[in-house]
């Protein structure tokens, strides 16, 4: 008794979510018969193939040859839910499933939508920010591709699809279980798993991601600096052509390096007020976006658990008062933290170059670090070694 009324309240539910499917728009997919396939089918699998048949031709003969019932009941009773049944079973078998994503692609980028995760003024919430970066990210792309060729999802052993003249947008489509689209131009997949509370998981999964990854991320910058952490646009209060003239021309030679280096670090030093801070910011808005650099602005406290995300090409860190950030390790401040330590591998591109993880997207980064400081002799000698700060400049002009 129990358990008929669990099942019968199950099929209920399963007829409610379909009739909520056919409302909202979608549409049972007719499978079509293909000869390739089902020739195919017939070479490659043929022993399945026969028994498959036979079974059918079993229930349709089981079907007309009733003793008990007459010649026209026999015939309704082909008909019937059952044998009907059997029969989309043998015709779903002998015909191609709708397109799904191709799991070899490595291009995998994901999301859950929307981001949440507590905030409070006690802890740097870096991977929240990490995170809401990337269903930025993702988001944009989305944008980017609009109108999908093809929407389906498959629910109670049907698959439905959506018609895309009708797509508005994902947060109004109705989604029960997982929803596959598919862009013929980009060869993109886009897989989206509802949870609860009206949250989903997408997925992006294509051959190559990185070009229309660059494009979302077009003047993005974030910000790591307490409970005010958020992504943004870099701001610049003040031109490079406002700067005096020696820093005009370091910040050419700046510009230069950037093409023709895949990493670079660059420290300015100076008395507060002579405009590092400002140049940075100059530097990062009129230079390095332009460029498609993401721009990360770091405080004390994040830059000891940063690690720049894979799925970027180009990564801008600012890292403001680099002496308080990374003091001679002989000193009883540094040998309190490893701050020193996590920037010295994070211009090294030990930190994040050393495992590679084969899960994702892997780019090529090119990453260019800009670090300010009052003074250079509270530094810990190593950061300022070659190959780890490449160009240095004393800033000595009031500027603010």
């Amino acid at each position: 008794m129990d358990f008929d009324y669990y099942t019968n309240k199950e099929q209920s539910a399963e007829n409610k979510n379909r009739n909520n499917l056919l409302a909202s728009g979608w549409r049972p997919v007719s499978r079509d018969f293909n000869w390739e396939f089902f020739w195919e089918l017939l070479w490659n699998d043929s022993q399945e193939f026969t028994q498959k048949t036979v079974n059918l031709f079993s229930y349709y003969a089981d079907a007309l040859g009733r003793r008990d019932y007459s010649w026209w009941a026999n015939i309704l009773n082909v008909a019937s839910d059952y044998t009907r049944s059997e029969f989309e079973r043998y015709w779903n078998y002998i015909t191609p499933d709708p397109l799904t994503p191709d799991y070899r692609y490595k291009d995998v980028l994901t999301t859950e939508t929307p981001i949440v995760q507590f905030v409070s003024r006690n802890s740097i919430p870096i991977d929240y920010v990490l995170n809401r970066l990337q269903e930025i990210t993702v988001l944009r792309i989305l944008d980017l591709l609009e109108r999908p060729d093809i929407i389906t999802q498959y629910y109670s052993e049907r698959y439905f699809y959506y018609p895309v003249d009708r797509f508005v947008n994902w947060e109004r489509l109705d989604i029960i279980n997982t929803v596959i689209a598919y862009w013929s131009k980009y060869d993109i997949w886009l897989q989206i798993e509802p949870y609860d509370r009206g949250r989903k998981h997408y997925s992006l999964i294509a051959k190559n991601l990185a070009p229309l990854i660059n494009k979302s991320t077009y003047d993005l910058a974030v910000m790591l600096s307490g409970y005010k952490c958020r992504v943004g646009k870099v701001q610049s209060q003040f031109a490079i052509k406002t700067f005096p003239k020696d820093v005009q021309d370091f910040t050419d030679v700046v510009q230069q390096t950037v093409l023709n280096q895949k990493q670079l670090a660059v420290l300015v030093h100076g008395e507060p007020g002579t405009g590092k801070t400002a140049w940075t910011q100059a530097v990062a808005n009129e230079i390095l976006v332009p460029l498609g650099y993401v721009i990360f602005i770091l405080d004390h406290d994040a830059i000891t658990n940063f690690v720049p995300p894979t799925y970027l090409e180009n990564i801008c860190l600012i890292i403001n008062e680099a002496d308080n950030l990374a003091p001679h390790r002989a000193s009883e401040v540094a040998q309190a933290n490893n701050k020193t330590e996590h920037i010295l591998s994070l211009l090294d591109g030990t930190l994040y170059q050393s495992i590679v993880d084969d899960s994702g997207i892997q780019i090529q980064q090119r990453l260019v670090v800009l670090m300010t400081c009052n003074t250079t002799e509270r530094l810990d000698s190593a950061m300022l070694r070659k190959g780890r700060v490449d160009l240095i400049c004393e800033f000595t002009h009031r500027f603010v």
